[in-house]
C-alpha cells in the first residue's frame, strides 16, 4: 500500500510489552541520570583521552542538547553523526533521548562525503556532529563547505582532536534553550542504515524502548551489571552501539577501540580492566593471532574466544 509505514509500533503490541516487562518507561537518558544520582563515582564511557563518569556524561548531553535546541532543532528531528568511535557519540545519543530527537551515527569511516550528503538529504537532518578529515576523501573535500546551502539544516558541529584537553561539547558557541526532558521512552531515538550492499542504504527506527529490551535482557542474563565492556565494532555499527546501550543499561563502562595501528589490543584490555569483548569472528583472530605470538597460555586464548559469545567463566584446566 503506497505510504505504508513498515512499523510494528501500535497500541496494542506496546501495551503487551510493557505488561510483559520487556519495555519500560525510562529513555536511554534517564537509565544514565539515574546511574549519575545513584552512583556518581561510576565511569560510563571511555576511548583513548578521555574516561567520563555518570554525572560528566550527562553534564555533556545537557550542554549539547541545550545548544541543539537553542538553533531550532525540534522533537523527532534528526541529528547525523560521522565520527570516528569516541566518546562524542555517546553523548549525542543522549542528547537525541533527552529532547527526543532522532540519532544517526551509522556515517562510517568508508563513506565518501558525496555519500554522507546524500545520506544528510534523505534523512532531512536538522544538525550534523563531524570530524573534519574523516573518511574516505574528507581530507581533500569540505563537508561543512558542501552542506553550507542546506536550509533544513540548522546546526554544525567541528569535533576537534580527541586528545585536547577541553570537556567534551564543553565550548559550544551560540544560542543554548534548555528544553523539558523527554519522558517517552516509545519515541524513535535511533536511525542507523544497512550496509548498501543490496541496493541503496535503508534506515531502521528504533525506539529508547526497542534499544533497552534487548540490552536489560543481556544484563540479566549475562550479569554485565557494573560490568566494563569493549567494543571491537565502532559506534557507527549497530553492534557498537548496541554495546553502548548494554554497558548503559547495567551503569557499566563502555570502552571504545581507538587504538592507533600497531598498538597492543592485549595491553589496552588489561588496562582497562574489560570483563567482556564484543566484535565479530575476524576481530577474535586478530586477537587470538597476538596472544600466539606472545605465547600465551591456552586458557587465555580460550577465554579471548569464548569473551564474544558468554560471560567469563573459569577456563578448562
Amino acid at each position: 500500500m503506497t505510504g505504508a509505514l513498515l512499523t510494528l509500533l501500535n497500541a496494542t503490541t506496546l501495551a503487551a510489552y510493557t505488561a510483559s516487562g520487556l519495555w519500560g518507561d525510562e529513555t536511554i537518558y534517564a537509565v544514565a541520570a539515574r546511574h549519575a544520582r545513584t552512583t556518581p563515582a561510576a565511569f560510563a564511557v571511555r576511548d583513548l583521552h578521555r574516561r567520563l563518569t555518570y554525572p560528566a556524561l550527562v553534564e555533556a548531553a545537557d550542554r549539547l542538547a541545550a545548544s541543539l535546541a537553542g538553533h531550532g532543532v525540534r522533537s523527532a528531528e534528526r541529528v547525523a553523526v560521522w565520527l570516528p568511535s569516541r566518546v562524542e557519540t555517546a553523548i549525542a545519543l543522549l542528547a537525541c533521548s533527552r529532547n527526543g530527537y532522532v540519532c544517526c551515527p551509522s556515517l562510517h569511516r568508508d563513506h565518501r562525503v558525496g555519500e554522507v550528503i546524500a545520506l544528510v538529504d534523505r534523512m532531512h537532518a536538522a544538525a550534523i556532529i563531524a570530524q573534519p578529515g574523516y573518511g574516505v576523501d574528507a581530507d581533500q573535500l569540505d563537508l561543512f563547505a558542501r552542506l553550507a546551502d542546506r536550509n533544513f539544516l540548522r546546526a554544525t558541529y567541528r569535533s576537534g582532536s580527541a586528545d585536547a584537553a577541553a570537556a567534551p561539547f564543553g565550548d559550544l558557541a551560540g544560542p543554548a534553550m534548555e528544553v523539558p526532558v523527554s519522558q517517552d521512552a516509545n519515541q524513535i531515538t535511533y536511525l542507523p542504515f544497512t550496509s548498501g550492499t543490496t541496493g541503496q542504504p535503508k534506515g531502521v527506527l528504533h525506539s529508547d524502548n526497542t534499544l533497552l529490551a534487548t540490552a536489560r535482557m543481556m544484563v540479566r542474563d549475562w550479569r554485565l551489571e557494573r560490568s566494563v565492556l569493549y567494543t571491537l565494532s565502532p559506534l557507527s555499527h549497530n553492534l557498537g552501539l548496541g554495546v553502548l546501550i548494554t554497558a548503559l543499561s547495567g551503569g557499566g563502562e563502555l570502552v571504545v577501540h581507538d587504538l592507533p595501528r600497531g598498538h597492543s589490543l592485549l595491553d589496552r584490555l588489561e588496562e582497562t580492566g574489560a570483563g567482556f569483548l564484543f566484535g565479530v569472528p575476524t576481530h577474535a583472530i586478530d586477537l587470538l593471532s597476538e596472544m600466539r605470538a606472545r605465547a600465551m597460555s591456552s586458557a587465555w586464548a580460550w577465554y579471548a574466544a569464548s569473551a564474544y559469545r558468554a560471560p567469563r567463566r573459569r577456563p578448562p584446566s
